[in-house]
C-alpha cells in the first residue's frame, strides 16, 4: 500500500518506467476494473493490477513478484489470473470497430491515399506471438523461423487501436486459414464484413477486403534504385503496401510494451490465449 502510493504520487516518469503506464491512466484503469469484475479480496485492486503489469510489461516471473510484494506464489498466481480475466472481460468495450463516419486524417489529408482509399476503415494481418506448449505438440507450433509461436489475427484502425483480436492458432497455420476460420465461426463475432473495406496482404476475401494484385510485386527495383510504378496495378500495389504498414507498426509497439509476447511463460494454453487479448486491451486503454 505504501509503495503504491509513493509510486503514484512520485514523478510520473518513475511510474511509467516501472509499469509502462502514466499514474493518472493507471488510477483510472484500476477504477474501471474495480467497477467491473475485479474485487479487493484482502489485496487492494491497485496492487493486483501492479503485479499483472509487472509480469506483462517487465517480464518478471511470478517468483520475483512474490519476493517484491511479499506474497505467496499461490496468491500472486491467483490474483494475476483474476486481473487477466477482468481485463479480457472489458475487452468488448475497448476492442471493437469504430462507428465514426469521419474519414481518418491519415487518409483524408494525404493525396497518396485520397480519394483512392476513402472507404478504408483499417488494416488486418497476422502476427506470431511466443507460446509454450507440451513437447508432443511442438511440431505444429513451430513457425518459419523454427520458433514455437501462435498465430494471432488482428485488425486495427488508423488511431493506434486494435479493433479485432483472434488468438490461439498454431504457428504453422497461414493467415488465410486463420482468417477463414474467424469469419466462418459465429462465436468469434468477426465484425468487418459489413463495416467496410480493409487493407490486407496475405488472405483472399470477398468484397470487404482489398488485396494487392498478386501477379505484380509491390515496388519495382532496378540496380538497387526504386523506380516509379508504371501502370495502375503497380501504383495500387505500392500505395496498398504503404497504407497497410500501419498494422505492422502497431505490432511492433505492442510487443515492445509487453515483452511477455516475445517470451511466454509456461502457462496453460487457454491462459496464453487470454493473455494476448489482455495485452491488446491494455494497449487500447492506454492509447485512448
Amino acid at each position: 500500500d505504501k509503495y503504491i502510493k509513493e509510486m503514484l504520487n512520485g514523478p510520473p516518469q518513475a511510474c511509467y518506467e516501472i509499469l509502462r503506464i502514466q499514474p493518472s491512466t493507471f488510477s483510472y484503469f484500476c477504477e474501471v476494473l474495480r467497477k467491473g469484475a475485479l474485487r479487493t479480496n484482502n489485496i487492494m485492486v491497485e496492487e493486483q493490477v501492479e503485479m499483472f503489469l509487472y509480469i506483462v510489461g517487465k517480464h518478471f516471473d511470478q517468483r520475483s513478484i512474490c519476493d517484491h510484494f511479499q506474497h505467496s506464489l499461490e496468491t500472486v498466481n491467483r490474483h494475476c489470473r483474476r486481473v487477466m480475466r477482468a481485463v479480457a472481460k472489458i475487452g468488448k468495450h475497448l476492442i471493437y470497430p469504430s462507428n465514426d463516419d469521419d474519414l481518418p486524417p491519415h487518409i483524408k489529408f494525404n493525396e497518396k491515399y485520397y480519394p483512392w482509399f476513402k472507404d478504408c476503415v483499417g488494416a488486418i494481418d497476422g502476427t506470431h506471438v511466443s507460446t509454450w506448449i507440451p513437447a508432443e505438440k511442438i511440431v505444429s507450433f513451430k513457425g518459419r523461423k523454427s520458433t514455437v509461436t501462435q498465430n494471432v489475427l488482428c485488425a486495427c484502425n488508423f488511431n493506434m487501436e486494435f479493433t479485432f483480436v483472434y488468438s490461439g492458432w498454431e504457428g504453422t497455420a497461414n493467415d488465410s486459414r486463420v482468417f477463414l476460420d474467424a469469419v466462418t465461426r459465429p462465436e468469434v463475432n468477426f465484425p468487418w464484413l459489413i463495416q467496410g473495406p480493409l487493407v490486407y496482404d496475405g488472405v483472399l476475401g470477398g468484397n470487404c477486403l482489398w488485396i494487392p494484385y498478386m501477379d505484380l510485386q509491390h515496388t519495382i527495383v532496378y540496380d538497387g534504385m526504386l523506380s516509379n510504378p508504371t501502370g495502375y496495378k503497380e501504383l495500387f500495389n505500392y500505395r496498398h503496401s504503404s497504407i497497410r504498414n500501419v498494422i505492422e507498426r502497431y505490432f511492433g509497439l505492442l510487443k515492445a510494451r509487453f515483452p511477455i509476447l516475445k517470451l511466454m511463460p509456461c502457462y496453460k494454453p487457454v491462459k496464453q490465449h487470454i493473455m494476448v487479448v489482455a495485452c491488446c486491451v491494455v494497449y487500447n486503454f492506454i492509447c485512448r
